[in-house]
C-alpha cells in the first residue's frame, strides 16, 4: 500500500492505504444507489416537498380565515367580543372548525 503523511498545527499523521475503491464503481459512503426509496427520493424530493409546503399553507390560511369568521360572527350576533373578556366564540362551531384546521 501507500505511505500518505497528513500534518496538522501540532501533530503529523502517517496513514497506510490497504485498498481503493474506484470512483465508478456505483457505491456512495457505503450505500447502493440500486434502492427504489433513494431513486424515488432523487427524482420527485422537490415536487413532494413542494406539495407539502403548498398544501400546509392552503391549511394554516384556511384556519385563520375560519378562526376570523367565527369572531366576526360572534359580533354579528351581538356577544363580547374575546379581547373584552368574551367568551362566546367557544360556542360558535366555525371557529371551532378553524382551530382544528
Amino acid at each position: 500500500g501507500s505511505l500518505i503523511t497528513l500534518s496538522c498545527l501540532s501533530h503529523r499523521v502517517v496513514c497506510q492505504v490497504i485498498s481503493a475503491v474506484p470512483a465508478d464503481s456505483g457505491q456512495e459512503n457505503g450505500t447502493s444507489d440500486s434502492s427504489w426509496i433513494t431513486r424515488l427520493e432523487n427524482s420527485y424530493g422537490f415536487y413532494i416537498g413542494l406539495g407539502l409546503a403548498v398544501f400546509s399553507s392552503f391549511l394554516i390560511g384556511s384556519s385563520v380565515i375560519l378562526k376570523k369568521k367565527g369572531l366576526l360572527r360572534l359580533v354579528e350576533k351581538g356577544g363580547t367580543r374575546a379581547g373584552d373578556g368574551g367568551h362566546g366564540y367557544l360556542k360558535d362551531w366555525l371557529w371551532w372548525a378553524g382551530l382544528l384546521t
